[in-house]
Order: C-alpha cells, then sequence, then structure tokens
C-alpha cells in the first residue's frame, strides 16, 4: 500500500537588503533571488526599520555606511523592538572599516567584507537561515508545550474542584453520619486533594508568568499589613505542631511599609514562605523579620522567615529557586512554590535570597523597594 507524501513547496525565505547604492542591491538581489530567495529592498534605515515592523522578514543584510542613519543604529534599532521575533542581521562592512566587533556588539550576527564574493555570501545566508529556524522552531515547541499545560491544568482543576465539594459534604455529615474509620479516611483524601489542587494551581500561575499572560494589578500595598495576616492565618498550623510563630518588628516609629505591588501575588509569597518554614520545622518556631534598609538609592523593606528545621546541603540551595527542583526533605512538595515567589519578586524589581546550613534551619531574605513619597 503506497503512502502519499505532501511534497508542496514551502514558502521562500524573505531577506530584507538594506543598501543605498542601487549596484550593490542589484547585484546582491540577483545572486540571492537565483537561489530562490524572496528580497525586499530598503535605500535607508528609516524605511528599512519601518518593512521590519510592518511585515518581519526572515534575514536582514545590512550595509554599514548609509547617509543618515547607519548600520549600527539600524541594527541596535532593531534589537530595542521586544515585540519582534528572532531576525538574524548579516551586515555588510568595506574592508577598510574596523567596525566589525561595534557591528556585532550592537547586536549583528554575522558580518562579510566588500567586495561580496558569492559563495561565501550564500554559506553565511544559509547559516543565518538555519540559525533562524532553529530558534523558530524552539519558540513555537516552548509556546505549543505552554498552551499545552496550560490548558491541561485547566482541565484538571474542575474534577479536583469538585471532589473538593464532594469530600467536604461528607466531612460536614451532608450524606449521613460516617464512622470513625470512614472520618479519617475522608479527611485524609480531602487533604491528598486539596494537596493536588494547590499544585495545579501553582503550576498554572508559573505557565501564566511564563508566558507572559499573568497580569499584574499594582497599587500601594501595606506589606506589614499583609505579614500579620499571613501569621494569623497560618499560626494555628504552628500551633498544631507546637511551634512558635512570632513576628519581630525592626522598624522604625512611623517607618513606612508602603510597596507598589499586586497585593494577592505578594500575600501568595509570604503564605508559602512562612507555610514552607512551618512544613519543614518539627520542633522550635518559625520568626518573621522585618526591618528597613536605608543605605541602598532606593530606600527598601527587609523581610526575613527563619525556621529551625533541617536546613537546605550547599548542593540543594544552587537549584532551590528551579521549577520541580523538589527538596530532599520527606514534606517536600512539587517544588514549584519557591520558583513563582521568585518569580513574583522579581516582577516587583525585588529579589529573594536563601542562607541555610544543614542542621541548623533556614533564612529566607525578600527585599522589596519601598514607595518613595
Amino acid at each position: 500500500m503506497s503512502h502519499s507524501l505532501n511534497t508542496a513547496k514551502a514558502k521562500p525565505d524573505t531577506i530584507l537588503v538594506v543598501d543605498d547604492s542601487p549596484d550593490n542591491v542589484l547585484l546582491v538581489q540577483s545572486i540571492l533571488e537565483e537561489e530562490g530567495y524572496h528580497i525586499e529592498v530598503a535605500e535607508e534605515g528609516e524605511s528599512a526599520i519601518k518593512k521590519v515592523l510592518a511585515t518581519p522578514p526572515q534575514l536582514i543584510l545590512l550595509d554599514v555606511m548609509m547617509p543618515g542613519m547607519d548600520g549600527f543604529e539600524v541594527t541596535e534599532r532593531i534589537r530595542q523592538e521586544e515585540d519582534l521575533p528572532f531576525i538574524p542581521i548579516l551586515l555588510i562592512t568595506a574592508y577598510d572599516q574596523p567596525s566589525v566587533a561595534k557591528g556585532l556588539d550592537s547586536g549583528a550576527d554575522d558580518f562579510i567584507r566588500k567586495p561580496v564574493e558569492l559563495e561565501e555570501l550564500l554559506a553565511r545566508v544559509r547559516s543565518l537561515l538555519r540559525l533562524k529556524h532553529s530558534v523558530d522552531e524552539r519558540d513555537e515547541i516552548a509556546r505549543q508545550r505552554a498552551d499545552f499545560v496550560s490548558r491541561l491544568t485547566h482541565d484538571l482543576r474542575t474534577p479536583l474542584v469538585a471532589a473538593d465539594r464532594m469530600l467536604n459534604l461528607f466531612q460536614q455529615g451532608a450524606l449521613g453520619e460516617l464512622s470513625a474509620p470512614m472520618q479519617e479516611a475522608v479527611a485524609t483524601m480531602e487533604r491528598s486533594n486539596r494537596n493536588l489542587l494547590d499544585m495545579v494551581n501553582t503550576l498554572l500561575e508559573v505557565y501564566r508568568f511564563e508566558a507572559g499572560r499573568k497580569v499584574l494589578n499594582f497599587s500601594p500595598v501595606d506589606v506589614k499589613e499583609i505579614i500579620d495576616e499571613v501569621i494569623q492565618e497560618l499560626n494555628p498550623l504552628a500551633e498544631e505542631k507546637g511551634l512558635s510563630l512570632t513576628l519581630e518588628d525592626h522598624l522604625e516609629a512611623n517607618q513606612p511599609t508602603t510597596v507598589e505591588g499586586d497585593r494577592l501575588e505578594l500575600r501568595r509569597v509570604f503564605t508559602n514562605l512562612v507555610g514552607n518554614a512551618i512544613k519543614f520545622t518539627d520542633e522550635g518556631g518559625v520568626t518573621v523579620r522585618m526591618q528597613p534598609r536605608q543605605e541602598t538609592e532606593t530606600p527598601q523593606l527587609i523581610i526575613e522567615v527563619e525556621d529551625t528545621g533541617p536546613g537546605v546541603s550547599p548542593e540543594e540551595q544552587k537549584t532551590l529557586f528551579e521549577r520541580f527542583r523538589k527538596g530532599k526533605h520527606q514534606n517536600s512538595g512539587s517544588g514549584l512554590g519557591l520558583h513563582l515567589s521568585q518569580r513574583i519578586l522579581e516582577s516587583h524589581h525585588g529579589n529573594i535570597a536563601l542562607d541555610s546550613e544543614v542542621g541548623k534551619g533556614s533564612c529566607f531574605t525578600v527585599t522589596l523597594p519601598l514607595t518613595q513619597n
């Protein structure tokens, strides 16, 4: 049985040739069109940029020396356009111009010297187009993966939420009285289902950030207020384990604790840090400290979450904030929470760091820029 193959010819790559010399353009155009490429032409920098923004080509051949805007400036302007896909830029420069380093520093990917030799030009064009297609393929795979995970997590949430509600009804006795062993079994199922739902929600948030689909609602936020809420909410968990949960306020009188941020996301960060500290600590306690840092150009707020848990080894610390990097502790989760916390803080122009020693506990330090009056 024979199988038909798709032999439809792929659309030819478009190459934008930018040169103010008609003779140079004609030469390069004839060489490349003979190889089956589609050629667009621009005589100077401004028109080249307009063409790139309107219809991005697969490759740009750019003469360095042009009147008005030279090739370096055109390259820099194109690289500043964050919404553009990756477009390789091949600079064409004269032998007497010491401009190769400057061109590469401005964002070009390769260069070729005049007078242009046929075989060298074609070889460099093929090489850069291979690079372009490789990057495009990688980006498309990443986009499809992110879309798949996003759709999958959305689909997973529905049955998990439904199961959570049904298990709550069982626990409340709405579907009849449960025996003691059944109550214990349902409680275990409810905890497991809740952990899975939390993991799915966190995974969805991570991919929203990484796909650039996360919308943050920034407004003035009082961090001390958030910390107080988190401690009040999680204190019962600490008491359950016989741990202390305390707040050490090292702020000066009337010290501002307001940052420009998304309140919900910042609360997520501190809930995760304090919750983890409680989960991983079996004896002792968790201390949250707040203090200002004034010696920097922009006043900052420092929040430390310190525990008396098992600590984190130097090897684990190197990858702790990466996705799906679980700790070795028996209670370690999916490895997504710290990665998400880091992404949230980066979006607030803040950062997070860890100081830990095995057997002596861990201290996570969050730094956020304070709102300036």
